[in-house]
């Protein structure tokens, strides 16, 4: 069957979805860790360190994020082939720019670690995907539901409906996350 994964970013892990078929149906619920065990929010980290080991601390991070997400990816990609599925798409939920803050001015607004921290784990999923050779679909988070609903050229309460019908034929765990994983997967499969 072929199936689309979409991708969730939470800190420091990503929720995954793979949804394929017709009708639609959950094929994989996954979380990634896109952190090191033990480690937890870069900027946060960071913010405790004296500056000028701030940065260096950040760098390890990112570049722990990103080959972890790499490698949650091509699992979750290797399980859904091994299983006899085609993954044809990717689809990644996404934020907001970002003003070019260096880590210090980040650091020193508490509001910025989160933005910054968001920023981080969504673009590690994007450069995860295009490492494993996809190109992802991208849907803003803060307005999954209306957009999807308007690429899919559904109304909202149908595309509630469908979400819905997915969430009981797949069972628990089926909350916001795996929702807007989701959302993001159906994006990319019509896209696909």
């Amino acid at each position: 069957m072929r199936v689309a994964l979409g991708l969730k970013a939470r800190t420091g892990r990503a929720i995954a979805v793979a949804i394929g078929g017709a009708p639609l149906e959950v094929v994989e619920r996954a979380q990634m860790r896109l952190l090191p065990e033990g480690a937890f929010a870069p900027y946060h980290v960071a913010e405790a360190l004296p500056a000028d080991a701030r940065q260096a601390s950040v760098d390890r991070d990112i570049a722990a994020a990103r080959r972890l997400a790499e490698t949650g990816i091509r699992d979750v990609v290797d399980r859904l082939r091994n299983a006899g599925h085609e993954v044809c798409s990717f689809g990644v939920l996404t934020g907001g720019d970002m003003p070019p803050w260096s880590t210090d001015e980040i650091v020193a607004v508490h509001v910025r670690m989160h933005q910054a921290e968001g920023k981080l784990f969504r673009d590690v999923l994007i450069a995860g995907a295009r490492a494993c050779g996809f190109e992802p679909a991208t849907l803003r988070e803060k307005t999954a539901h209306d957009d999807a609903a308007t690429l899919l050229r559904l109304e909202a309460s149908e595309l509630e409906s469908r979400l819905s019908s997915l969430g009981k034929r797949a069972g628990a765990p089926w909350g916001k996350d795996q929702k807007e994983a989701t959302l993001a997967a159906m994006v990319a499969l019509a896209q696909a």
